[in-house]
């Protein structure tokens, strides 16, 4: 299994469009936006990029003040596995994102909430 690097980085928003002028104001990230999600994404060269993610009650992503770090695997389930044996929890198990990839959200021993992703077409 390759190793799993950080991927992605989630930063809830209420605001998601109003987080991202910040951001790209303040740290000159380019800020694309995908339509078909309403999700405003950022690129922060030479690091991760990620998305600003709309705050919601009962969503599994969006958690109010708590940024979420994915990390990349080609396994999903293999590294769930790994994560349960190791004393971490599945919050959300792989969850397809539509003409993408797919995801999962654990927590380690001590409560945080992180996550997986595996892209649908590995480069």
């Amino acid at each position: 299994m390759a190793s799993s690097p950080i991927v992605h980085i989630e930063i809830p928003a209420v605001n998601p469009a109003k987080a991202s002028r910040f951001y790209a104001e303040t740290f000159d990230w380019k800020i694309l936006h995908d339509d078909s999600f309403d999700y405003y994404m950022f690129e922060a060269k030479p690091g991760p990029g990620g998305g600003f993610v709309k705050v919601e009650e009962g969503a599994i992503t969006g958690n109010p003040n708590q940024p979420l770090i994915y990390f990349g695997t080609d396994d999903i389930e293999a590294m769930l596995a790994k994560i349960e044996a190791n004393g971490g929890k599945t919050v959300a198990g792989k969850t397809e994102i539509p003409y993408t990839g797919w995801f999962a959200i654990f927590t380690d021993p001590e409560g945080n909430r992180l996550a997986l992703y595996t892209a649908m077409h590995q480069h």
